[in-house]
């Protein structure tokens, strides 16, 4: 949530971002229901008129003064009766008002590339050598069902499409992923570990801006609970209604977790194999720093992030996110991609952004720069560290072998019992 002084003195700043954006949003209206609940408010006034009035009643009786009294009554009445209406009208005024707040996406950072969509985002960099084949490589779906290490169809028949399940060694690679990610994440770049719940509140949902925006693409119980999209959602949740302390800050934290999104949008390549599934895992890094460090800290983050792609010794790119194709809540994104060679394309494994303080007004989490300071919002950031499915289909398809056979990255063999690679089972 963008802060409310922004509305009031500068909207011509909003304006331009939602420009920047290509986001369709009528900030005008905005505009004219905020002036609109700033009138209502008055009805404070009426209160304290009322009771002025409510005193004078007594004192009117008790000076015998009757047609006074009842003259003062006619007008109390009257108050009260204008108050109930103006109540009224502000609640419901108050409601769209806080509506339209949520809906409004975050204010991008100049650095920020203007741009219509993906194809306007700007690669920084790219690293590691892209593998030259003498054959032709498999898209990752195919080597998993050959070397019977990822059963899609098993996943089907338990859950149906776009799930799928991780079998003998594709469960050991996977889970190897998993702890060499989280202990390279606390024991070298300082991460507090967190196991937090997978079922989430709506409060902690809109806490994240992942409702009401995008309510669509979440899974709700029967009893007003929600699969937890990313573990961004518990851990950006954590101080939700706290005042941190300065000499607390920066906090860091680093999650593994199952993800539950709907996906309905995916198709093409992108709907196969391990890339938009309904049930992903990943770790998660999330900060909270104060703003005179978040663009370092971000940098860091990313940097930890692109840690474990190199430690892997998988190619990979570092992209900015244009205005057109940044998120709804961050105000900076860069992606880390990895090159697929089977399915000869460049895929995102960690997305890193930064929001500013727009989640920290939903979640209210403040802290104080001086001991006796009035309290202000945190910055808060995230990014993968990394998703480990897309992962393991990164290295599946990177590490081929000419026999069908995978290699099993070096970094990995100790979390996988020594095994070097994974061979095709035997006829």
């Amino acid at each position: 949530m963008i802060d409310r002084k922004i509305l009031r003195e500068s909207p011509e700043v909003i304006r331009e971002a939602l420009r920047r954006r290509r986001y369709e949003f009528d900030l005008d209206h905005l505009i004219e229901v905020e002036a609109r609940r700033r009138e209502l408010l008055a009805v404070e006034r009426l209160r304290a008129e009322k009771n002025a009035l409510s005193e004078q009643i007594g004192e009117a009786y008790k000076s015998g003064d009757r047609d006074r009294a009842e003259q003062l009554k006619e007008q109390v009445a009257d108050l009260s009766r204008r108050i109930e209406d103006t109540e009224q009208e502000l609640e419901q005024v108050e409601a769209e008002f806080q509506a339209l707040m949520l809906e409004l996406p975050n204010l991008p950072l100049d650095e920020v590339p203007d741009g219509d969509d993906d194809s306007d985002n700007v690669v920084l960099y790219e690293r590691g050598e892209l593998r030259r084949f003498d054959f032709q490589p498999l898209p990752h779906w195919e080597l998993g069902t050959r070397l019977g290490i990822l059963d899609f169809e098993g996943a089907a028949r338990i859950a149906g499409a776009r799930f799928t399940m991780d079998v003998g060694l594709g469960a050991t690679l996977e889970r190897a992923l998993i702890n060499f990610m989280l202990d390279t994440h606390t024991r070298e770049h300082g991460y507090t570990e967190v196991f937090p719940p997978y079922l989430a509140n709506a409060r902690s949902l809109i806490g994240t801006a992942n409702l009401p925006k995008f309510e669509d693409d979440l899974f709700k119980t029967t009893d007003g609970y929600y699969l937890i999209p990313t573990a961004e959602v518990p851990l950006t949740n954590m101080h939700q209604g706290e005042i941190l302390a300065a000499e607390d800050l920066p906090k860091h934290y680093t999650a593994y977790t199952a993800s539950f999104r709907r996906e309905a949008g995916a198709a093409g390549k992108e709907g196969r194999g391990m890339i938009r599934v309904h049930q992903f895992h990943k770790v998660e890094l999330m900060k909270f720093v104060t703003p005179e460090t978040a663009d370092e800290e971000l940098e860091r983050l990313t940097g930890n992030a692109e840690t474990i792609i190199e430690r892997l010794e998988l190619p990979y790119r570092r992209v900015a996110l244009c205005t057109g194709d940044l998120g709804h809540q961050p105000r900076q994104t860069f992606d880390l991609e990895a090159y697929f060679p089977g399915m000869d394309r460049w895929l995102e494994l960690s997305s890193c952004s930064q929001y500013g303080d727009y989640q920290a007004r939903r979640c209210n989490t403040r802290y104080r720069p001086e001991p006796e300071a009035p309290p202000v919002y945190v910055h808060t950031m995230n990014g993968s560290g990394l998703a480990c499915g897309r992962t393991l289909a990164a290295i599946l398809e990177n590490y081929q072998q000419a026999d069908g056979s995978v290699v099993v990255p070096e970094v990995l063999r100790p979390y996988m019992g020594g095994a070097t690679e994974i061979p095709l089972p035997l006829p």
